[in-house]
């Protein structure tokens, strides 16, 4: 990632990037794409960093319906966030991403590391920001362009400054936009006058962040860094313990022959030919096959290691505010309803406030996309609604399904099947009796 103090440097201004915290952005990221520190020889990560990512970002986005009044800015709007699943994944991941209008429908999606937080507002909406992007032209040379866009008092200011350099960790000295051909018809600096926000959706996770304390977007399943790193280590001993538990023969040398070597004139000593994949037998005499052939096939150990994976897999799930059966064995989740019920809540209460932001990031986007096609005047008006039967936390659904009930539009045994966990005949068997 483009070191935060090199902006410093470059631009002579503060940033809320502390070193502290670009440290955990880079963890985070490794810890998304399978390479934590910890994933070395045996280890392999299991990936369960994408799945926290990936569920809450389903979750989120299920029958999300999303529109803008006006057609026009309508059609801009949805093109642009036709790939908004995977870009929230990440996101989520790394705590922030930001939605970056281009023109026409193209928008860019930045993630956190890709971007530089310069200030936020008291509602910690992102006012100031650099952008940087990358290009490495030839050997050793590194270009660097340092896009930042300030808002303040209804002015957008947006600067363009370009840099070279021989190292991805030093800045170096600042060129002319034009030394690079993509750059050249970028203006240095541009004015707008008369917004009222900036030009940019921004989405952070709604997690305080105790990292250090700026209001920089904090990773979802930063709470549960230790908890993740148990969890690849017992994944590797469960693989070790299928590995090293297969079955084996111990051969004497005495059932061994010689087969000789027609490069050098050597012999080796091989095993008869198998048969598939069982050792055949060999006449010998009757008492001593046990002295020439010992099987190896030592019993296995997985149950008790896939039970210590799921409890950290638990542990991970309260952690980052999932529900028992998430990431863990759904049918080795042993909790009760009431568990079970604030385990749900807790998940619910989470995703309602990851759409909450979410919603706001939109709303944001639809004006930048406005803005940048001349239709802030449209009298447009952004709708967005999370219609989503998983976030229904179950009191509400039981409340939902009692009040079916009494309007006859749900059977009252139907209702004890789904809520009882009754048959179909334990369930009308117990309605009878309630009605005698």
């Amino acid at each position: 990632m483009f070191p935060a103090k090199n902006i410093k440097q470059a631009l002579q201004v503060e940033t809320c990037m502390s070193e502290t915290m670009q440290q955990k952005l880079e963890l985070w990221s490794c810890m998304y794409q399978g390479r934590a520190p910890w994933c070395r020889g045996p280890v392999k990560s299991l990936r369960k960093e994408q799945g926290i990512c990936r569920e809450f970002s389903n979750v989120c986005l299920n029958e999300m319906e999303s529109r803008v009044s006006v057609e026009a800015l309508d059609n801009i709007y949805q093109a642009s966030i036709r790939d908004l699943n995977e870009h929230l994944q990440s996101g989520i991941a790394l705590g922030s991403f930001i939605i970056k209008p281009l023109g026409g429908d193209k928008v860019e999606y930045v993630t956190a590391g890709q971007f530089v937080p310069i200030e936020y507002d008291a509602r910690r909406r992102l006012v100031d920001v650099v952008f940087v992007q990358i290009k490495r032209l030839q050997e050793n040379g590194f270009y660097y362009r340092l896009e930042r866009h300030a808002f303040k008092e209804g002015v957008l200011k947006i600067t363009n400054r370009a840099f070279h350099s021989h190292s991805e960790t030093v800045i170096g000295r600042e060129i002319p936009l034009t030394e690079v051909e993509e750059w050249a018809a970028l203006p240095e600096a541009v004015e707008y006058h008369g917004l009222e926000k900036p030009d940019f959706g921004y989405y952070r996770n709604p997690i305080k962040n105790e990292v250090d304390g700026s209001p920089c977007g904090v990773s979802v399943f930063d709470s549960a860094i230790e908890q993740l790193k148990h969890a690849d280590i017992q994944g590797a001993r469960l693989d070790w313990e299928f590995e090293s538990g297969e079955r084996a023969i111990n051969v004497d040398a005495a059932a061994l022959r010689a087969v000789p070597e027609i490069s050098n004139g050597k012999t080796r000593l091989v095993l008869p030919k198998l048969n598939e994949r069982l050792y055949r037998g060999l006449n010998l005499e009757a008492g001593t096959d046990k002295e020439l052939y010992q099987e190896w096939s030592p019993e296995f150990r997985d149950v008790s290691i896939v039970n210590g994976l799921n409890t950290y897999l638990r542990q991970v799930e309260f952690n980052v505010s999932l529900s028992y059966g998430d990431l863990s064995d759904v049918s080795d989740v042993d909790k009760t309803a009431t568990e079970a019920r604030i385990a749900r809540k807790r998940k619910y209460n989470m995703v309602q406030a990851m759409q909450m932001n979410l919603k706001e990031c939109l709303e944001d986007l639809v004006y930048a996309l406005a803005f940048y096609n001349a239709m802030t005047k449209s009298g447009y008006e952004f709708l967005c609604t999370f219609k989503d039967s998983i976030l229904v936390d179950e009191e509400t659904e039981r409340q939902q399904d009692r009040s079916d009930v009494s309007m006859g539009a749900m059977l009252l045994w139907e209702y004890r099947m789904k809520w009882y966990g009754e048959t179909e005949e334990q369930a009308k068997a117990a309605v009878q009796q309630l009605c005698r």
